[in-house]
Parts: structure tokens; C-alpha cells; sequence
């Protein structure tokens, strides 16, 4: 495509208005420049009106509004990215900001190939996303929940220390408990808060299992099961954040996407300072999670052994490797470093682990790790 005869626009996307700046070339002023509203029929005859004329390439940042602009004008014949927020280049020094100088901006940086883009999800990979970050709020929910109980026992001077809480027996003994009819009363409410938010995180879970039995998610939630530390709400959570593993064409761009690479700065004299956390937060904390699993030495259970059972050979033998590889890394790397950063360690290990067999190509397997 001749960068000199299309249009190149840049949107700055609210949720009640939309900034558009369009460029012709490598012309230095914007062509076209207007506020609109998103949803309104004026957005499509504009982009119309200029895709007539010459080709069309547009962008915007991802943020809050979601992917449905992209989606539509996508519909429409019209080449539409969606930026990473997080990698659009800034000045120190630029300190106003205003939504027509971003739309401008952003229409400037796409022509001078500046940007890096997001994936935009389908409709139906958006929707089951949503229902996996949906109850990861509840567990927080629920989390929260837990601990106003235990700081309003302890406020009124009630510990449990016949075992761990939340147990048959820490149950038992909240009933059971003598209290003042107003606190009582108080720690009543708190219970039936958290048997709600249990209640609606056991039916977030059900429709989650649910959703893991079917394709397109089935294959590779299986595969990813036979990681030990890893179970289908995990393995859900990787598969609708990462919706498609083979834009990333090898194991070191899926974990710098993931956020876990090495972050450096050298200038004569090399540098390196803890991982990136640039990437996805909610791949990252399940892979770190899974990670501290493999602390133990390698051992298949019955659980994991019942997880893996209808996958291939080959499938199974990877995921040993990865417990082996993972744990010498553990023994290595602890002693030095501490607990945390070499649980941080394997995890990125874990990141190739789970590339290699979620892409399942027979010579990724069966190479030596």
C-alpha cells in the first residue's frame, strides 16, 4: 500500500464521544478533524466517505470501551487496530494532553509504524473472557468477605485455634459461638454477605467447567491440565486471555508478553532488574501460582494422573519434563536467591512449558529441556 495516498486516522474513543483526526499521506496538518458520537450513524458515513476516496487505515487505544468500534469497522471494509496503551511512545517533556492532540498523535504514530497492536477478540471469545474475569471478582469478593469475619471475631475477642479457618470444624464453631445479641447480629450479616458470594462463585465455576468441555477450548485446556499446578479455572484463564498461541512464534515472545521477561537497562554497564510486569497480570500471577507446585519433587498423583489420562503420550511426557525441569531450577536458584524471586524464575520456565504445549507440534515435545 502507497503510504502517501491513504488516509490515516487516528481516534480518540470516550464512551459519549469520539475524537477523529484523519491524514492524507504524509500530510503534516489533519485533513479531516471532528467530534462525533460513537454509536451514531455519523461515524460509518464519515469512514465510508473516506474509504471511497483512498484506503483507509485507522487506530485507537484499547481501554474500557471494549473492542466493538474495531469489530464494526472492520465490518465495514476498513483496516482497524487497537493499540497496547502501555507501549504508545511519549515525550518527557509533553505535558498537555488533550483528546485532539492524542487522536492526531495516534494517527502520526500508525503512519510512521510506531505502534504495537492488541489482538481484538471475536464476539464469542470476548463473551467467555467475561465470564472468567467476572469470577475472578467474586474470589476477591469472597476473599475480602473471609477476612472482615475474622478481624469482627477478632475485634470482639474470639480466635478459633483448634485448626485452620474455614474449615467443617471452624464452621462449627462459628455457630456454635456465645456473642452479644448486637454483635451477634453484626457477624450475621457478614456470613450471609459470604454464602452469597460462595453461592455465586460455585455457579461461576460450574459454567466455567462447562464452557472447558466445549471447542474451541477443550483441546487446549486439556493439554494445559497435565501441568501440575495447573487445573481447568486456570487453564481457562490462560486460554481466553491468550485466545490465539500462534501469534507468538516462540516461547521467549510469549513470556515477554506474559510480563515475566528480564527487565535491563544498560548503559556501559549492564544492568538487569526483576522481570518487566509489562505483560498480561492475570496469565503471569496463575503461571507464578502454578509454579510454587513444583517446589516438591516430581511426582505424578492420582489426581494428575486421572487429569492426563485421555491425552497423548507425548502431551505427558512434556508436562513430566516440565516438573523435573522446574524443580532442579527450584533447587538451584532457592539457596541463592530466595524463595520468592526463584518461584518468579520458574515460573517463566513454565511460560515455555505452556507455549510448547498448547501449539502440541511434535518437535516441540520431543525437544530436549
Amino acid at each position: 500500500m502507497d503510504k502517501s495516498t491513504a488516509f490515516w486516522v487516528g481516534i480518540d474513543l470516550h464512551q459519549s464521544a469520539l475524537m477523529l483526526a484523519a491524514y492524507r499521506g504524509w500530510a503534516k496538518e489533519p485533513e479531516v478533524y471532528e467530534t462525533l458520537d460513537p454509536r451514531g450513524p455519523a461515524v460509518g458515513r464519515l469512514i465510508r466517505r473516506l474509504h471511497e476516496d483512498a484506503p483507509v487505515k485507522a487506530v485507537y487505544e484499547a481501554s474500557g470501551c471494549g473492542y466493538w468500534l474495531a469489530r464494526r469497522m472492520r465490518r465495514w471494509g476498513v483496516d482497524c487496530e487497537v493499540v497496547a496503551s502501555s507501549l504508545i511512545p511519549r515525550k518527557p517533556g509533553d505535558r498537555v494532553k488533550t483528546d485532539k492532540r492524542d487522536a492526531c498523535k495516534l494517527a502520526t504514530l500508525h503512519r510512521g509504524d510506531q505502534l504495537t497492536f492488541v489482538r481484538v477478540p471475536t464476539p464469542e471469545e470476548e463473551r467467555v473472557r467475561r465470564i472468567v474475569r467476572t469470577r475472578e471478582m467474586i474470589r476477591r469478593d469472597v476473599h475480602r468477605s473471609r477476612q472482615r469475619i475474622l478481624k469482627q471475631l477478632q475485634s470482639c475477642g474470639h480466635h478459633y485455634k483448634q485448626g485452620g479457618n474455614w474449615t467443617l470444624g471452624f464452621w462449627r464453631w462459628l455457630r456454635e459461638l456465645k456473642m452479644h445479641a448486637d454483635e451477634n447480629e453484626a457477624l450475621t450479616f457478614l456470613r450471609s454477605e459470604l454464602e452469597i458470594q460462595e453461592a455465586l462463585l460455585a455457579s461461576a465455576d460450574a459454567r466455567i467447567l462447562e464452557r472447558s468441555l466445549e471447542a474451541p477450548y477443550v483441546d487446549a485446556v486439556g493439554r494445559l491440565r497435565c501441568l501440575r499446578g495447573i487445573d481447568t479455572l486456570s487453564a481457562m484463564v490462560l486460554r481466553t486471555e491468550v485466545c490465539d498461541i500462534t501469534r507468538f512464534a516462540s516461547a521467549s515472545a510469549f513470556v515477554g508478553w506474559l510480563g515475566l521477561g528480564v527487565r535491563e537497562y544498560t548503559s556501559v554497564k549492564r544492568s538487569q532488574q526483576g522481570i518487566t510486569k509489562t505483560g498480561n497480570s492475570r496469565c503471569r500471577r496463575i503461571l507464578v501460582e502454578a509454579a510454587w507446585n513444583n517446589t516438591r519433587r516430581p511426582y505424578v498423583s492420582k489426581v494428575l494422573r486421572a487429569r492426563s489420562a485421555k491425552e497423548p503420550a507425548d502431551v505427558i511426557a512434556h508436562a513430566y519434563r516440565a516438573q523435573r525441569r522446574l524443580h532442579d531450577t527450584w533447587r538451584r536458584l532457592e539457596p541463592r536467591i530466595g524463595s520468592r524471586k526463584a518461584a518468579v524464575a520458574m515460573a517463566r520456565e513454565l511460560a515455555g512449558f505452556v507455549w510448547a504445549l498448547w501449539w502440541a507440534k511434535p518437535e516441540l515435545l520431543t525437544a530436549r529441556n
